[in-house]
């Protein structure tokens, strides 16, 4: 169903995470060290990849700072737990999902799947296709969820699948205040959860994207104790 790259030091973890995902009729590549799964993620790109934050060789960190340069590939990461830093650094470097160490691999199988449906990769097109397949313009900004490519003035910014997701939810309806539940919905499956520092992760890394093309950019505002919205 989906090529998934797999890149973790714990051989026991990748073993059983690999038959689960196996079982599912996902193609797994395995590979225990960052270098390596650097390597192949560049080379042969997956259709998703789950990368370990502590790894010989290169960290997982690093591993996703280089992707992010040249990739919107969907990345999970797992960290050990309790480590939030980690967390928070791996959003702001633009990760789409976080699992902590000991996890559930049933979670972890939800997750996954989750982001590809949302990639429109799972089931071969996104999710509620009919809405959320139309061409988007609002002010300066154009999406087209067909190609996943959005503009702001004509001028690319590269987005993940989760950050366009959440703008496309939010430039729909402009003026309209879009609660972090209401976000969460958009970008995420009913069955996994995400707190409220996700969204927030995800909404901050976005701004800092279209800034870098835009350094006026102010389209996205922030109603505190509301949510978010999107201004022409």
């Amino acid at each position: 169903m989906a090529v998934i790259t797999l890149v973790d030091d714990d051989e026991n973890i990748v073993e059983s995470v690999k038959l689960a995902l196996e079982s599912h009729g996902h193609t797994v590549r395995a590979y225990h060290d960052g270098a390596s799964g650097l390597a192949a993620l560049e080379s042969e790109p997956p259709d998703l990849a789950v990368l370990d934050v502590k790894m010989p060789r290169m960290d997982g960190m690093e591993v996703l700072r280089r992707i992010r340069q040249t990739s919107n590939l969907p990345i999970i990461m797992l960290t050990s737990k309790d480590e939030e830093i980690d967390e928070i650094l791996g959003f702001n470097l633009g990760a789409d999902d976080y699992m902590t160490k000991p996890f559930s691999q049933r979670l972890l199988l939800e997750r996954i799947k989750a982001i590809l449906r949302r990639a429109g990769i799972d089931q071969g097109e996104p999710v509620d296709a009919d809405a959320s397949s139309k061409a988007l313009k609002r002010g300066k900004l154009s999406m087209d969820p067909a190609r996943h490519e959005s503009t702001w003035e004509g001028r690319p910014v590269r987005l993940t699948v989760t950050e366009f997701l959440l703008l496309q939810a939010l430039a729909q309806r402009p003026g309209f205040v879009k609660s972090r539940d209401n976000l969460m919905d958009a970008a995420y499956d009913d069955q996994v959860y995400v707190d409220d520092r996700t969204i927030d992760s995800h909404i901050k890394r976005m701004r800092k994207k279209f800034r870098v093309v835009d350094p006026e950019f102010d389209a996205i505002e922030t109603l505190y104790g509301v949510g978010y919205r999107y201004r022409e």
